[in-house]
């Protein structure tokens, strides 16, 4: 493969609209709870700055017992599935 064909794939891999929504998306992800946590931590009164981080641990907890159903769900929908 010359160059020119290896740039030719390049600059087409580089006009996909979703590898910058993929690429936007990770960014966002890690940068949004940075601010977050930045934004408790330095505006927040102590009694708020507590509150405020309780209820993170609780939602990060509510959003995992829930992926973990859902993979459970997944997991037995399959298993009815091969059965069938």
């Amino acid at each position: 493969m010359t160059l020119v064909e290896e740039a030719k794939n390049l600059t087409w891999i580089l006009k996909e609209k979703w590898l910058w929504v993929i690429i936007f998306s990770l960014i966002a992800i890690l940068i949004i709870p940075l601010f977050v946590v930045w934004f408790i931590l330095a505006y927040l009164s102590p009694e708020l700055r507590l509150v405020a981080l309780i209820l993170v641990i609780i939602l990060w907890g509510v959003v995992a017992g829930y992926k973990d159903w859902i993979k459970e769900k997944e997991k037995e929908r399959r298993k009815t599935s091969k059965n069938t």
